[in-house]
């Protein structure tokens, strides 16, 4: 019995908003996966009660026995799933089903593009959840009461997915929740028992609890003549992590994985181990197809479904993988912990240690071999977690080597921005006398495929891997080696080329600084204190100059994340090579005029810095110095 007076309505969350419109369009070609979606949620409110149980076994009232019940009614085009989980009181109902109070929505939300194929994909990483329900129903109605609360705690919310909710109190005998959806007239065919039994059985007969139908028989008559009502599972209801691994089928693990990450695509690959001696646990896990919206926020909720004994424990234990590896998604299931174990508990225990070393190779192995047996899958990996992976060097020194081996490269090979490009890969093509692995980085692959620093590398057919991406420069102060062989930065420092550069180039390199010295002097002079040092280069063949770091300095993409964070950022100068076989050197080797020569010069440094894809700091005077070597050249 409702309390009239006591009915409130109120709108929802600007965000829920949007995401019901676009959802109920975008989604309409899928609409069968509101059951699954609403049962998972039911079959996540049991196991939310099970462990407040442990603390509090009054929170059962009596009735310990979870279930999750599924009805229909033809005539009146309704379909009810209830649950005796731990239910909601009012304020976890405007919380649950007003808002989405997951971070980084209104990002999400922008990047949908109106293209619902498209976009059916992002909302299904988002996770729909129980907002699915109006996908088929054009009014829902939930009936809730939180276990522990008296029975005059009761609440009902209703809407029409139009904008606003209302909700009121009501009387409830039983626990849990019961969400009641009116069907559209096009979603009527879902008010079925068929249909119903067999959207269990293909998206949620791996629920650990039974979800209980009316058995649609007539054999026995209560005393009135009419069918005496019986209930039966219409799912397995077994932990599918507990099962044998020869006895679950690929779909069976597809449709779990789904389940748990509230994906609407199969997983990638996933890796299903049970161990068993000074540790005893097992794990599923799986690696998605897709990133979800928040993976760059590294604050965002993470981690696997932690079980002990059987018993769920908590959504997002993230204490047994490191950040680097956040995208695995799957089930820890632990016989060697407490049944009260805590998120403060699990941060100093040996025992989640142990397990966490060993998950993190297992998972590291996962993508090795799908790298070596699946290569386009592991493409398809890499282009979408590939920055999160590279985290890895800086945060798992111990496994160091192994994430160099699935990192992916653009690079000179093969001249284009893809990242396919492994270490073994480059190792396997290096040059005799080639004793190290050279790379570049830069803002962007096309400022990197043009700089002047690979003019060496082209004339002697040396491949050099190609970064542009934000963190590739942090990353590689991390990679000192791989496979015995060093990292080089083409732009830092001496560039060492091994036995590839002949005793007879690397004399007339200290030839031509000998013989250029006054040149180089006079550049250094006239640029002042815009360089730490000018020399003569052993990096250009058709390029008159190009900037270096210097070997201890910090590079222009780890300059600018600092200075984009608000660091402050170390002064450094860079170093000024010259290419003195070039025509406009030897020109200005001939300038008499020192104006003129300091033009000249400060001209060649700024056009440096442009080739090395960093900005100018005075842009005007470098366009009024063209201006007037243009205007003298047009006399």
């Amino acid at each position: 019995m409702t309390v009239e007076s006591q009915k409130e309505t109120l709108g929802f969350q600007t965000e829920v908003k949007q995401l019901l419109h676009l959802m109920i369009h975008s989604l309409y070609s899928n609409r069968e996966i509101f059951l699954r979606e609403l049962i998972s949620n039911a079959s996540d409110a049991c196991d939310k009660l099970r462990f407040a149980a442990l603390k509090d076994d009054s929170l059962y009232e009596d009735d310990a026995d979870l279930k999750i019940r599924l009805d229909y009614d033809e005539k009146a085009g309704t379909i009810t799933v209830a649950d005796n989980g731990i239910g909601m009181n009012r304020d976890d109902v405007i919380a649950n089903l007003g808002t989405i109070a997951k971070s980084g929505t209104a990002e999400f939300l922008k990047q949908l593009s109106g293209d619902e194929k498209k976009d059916s994909k992002l909302i299904g990483q988002f996770g729909v959840g129980f907002y699915s329900a109006f996908i088929v129903a054009d009014k829902v109605d939930v009936f809730t009461r939180r276990a522990g609360t008296p029975a005059e705690e009761g609440v009902h919310w209703e809407s029409r997915g139009d904008g606003e909710f209302s909700i009121e109190p009501v009387n409830r005998a039983q626990r849990g929740t019961e969400i009641v959806l009116h069907l559209k007239k096009d979603a009527r065919e879902f008010a079925n028992g068929w249909t119903l039994r067999s959207l269990v059985k293909k998206y949620s007969d791996h629920i650990s609890f039974p979800v209980l139908m009316k058995a649609e028989v007539d054999d026995d008559k209560d005393k009135d003549g009419t069918p005496e009502p019986k209930e039966e599972a219409v799912n397995d209801a077994t932990a599918l992590w507990t099962l044998p691994r020869t006895e679950i089928k690929d779909e069976e693990y597809k449709a779990f994985y789904k389940h748990i990450a509230h994906d609407f695509e199969d997983p990638l690959t996933w890796s299903h181990n049970k161990v068993e001696g000074k540790l005893d646990y097992t794990s599923l896990l799986y690696i998605p197809k897709r990133a979800p919206f928040d993976l760059y926020n590294r604050e965002a909720p993470r981690g696997l479904k932690l079980y002990v004994q059987r018993v769920f424990i908590m959504d997002d234990a993230e204490q047994f993988l490191p950040l680097y590896l956040r995208f695995t998604k799957g089930v820890i299931d632990s016989n060697d912990l407490s049944l009260n174990v805590s998120r403060e508990i699990l941060q100093n225990n040996d025992t989640v240690e142990s397990i966490r070393n060993a998950l993190t190779k297992r998972v590291l192995d996962m993508l090795a071999k799908l790298a070596k047996k699946q290569p386009e899958d592991y493409q398809t990996f890499w282009n979408e977690f590939g920055n999160v992976l590279k985290e890895g060097p800086a945060e798992d020194f111990a496994n160091r080597e192994k994430i160099a081996g699935l990192l992916r490269f653009a690079s000179t090979h093969t001249g284009e921005a893809t990242q396919n490009v492994s270490l073994d890969d480059y190792i396997g093509r290096m040059k005799e006398g080639q004793k190290k692995i050279y790379y570049l980085t830069a803002d962007s692959f096309t400022a990197a495929k043009s700089s002047p620093h690979l003019e060496v590398f082209r004339k002697n057919g040396i491949e050099v891997l190609l970064l542009s991406d934000r963190i590739d420069e942090w990353m590689m102060g991390y990679l000192t080696e791989y496979d015995g062989k060093p990292f080089q930065d083409i732009a830092r420092g001496d560039l060492d080329l091994g036995d590839i550069q002949t005793e007879e180039d690397k004399q007339q390199q200290e030839k031509a600084s000998e013989e250029h010295k006054a040149l180089l002097d006079r550049i250094k002079a006239a640029l002042d204190d815009r360089v730490q040092e000018v020399r003569a280069t052993n990096r250009l063949t058709d390029s008159p100059a190009c900037l270096v770091v210097g070997q201890f300095d910090m590079g222009a993409q780890m300059r600018k994340i600092m200075e984009a964070a608000g660091q402050k950022v170390p002064e450094s100068k860079p170093i000024f090579e010259i290419n003195v076989e070039h025509p406009l050197v030897q020109r200005l080797e001939q300038e008499s005029s020192d104006e003129r020569f300091n033009e000249l010069a400060a001209v060649l440094f700024d056009q440096a810095t442009l080739a090395s894809g960093q900005q100018l700091k005075d842009p005007g005077s470098y366009v009024s110095r063209l201006n007037r070597l243009l205007l003298e050249l047009a006399n």
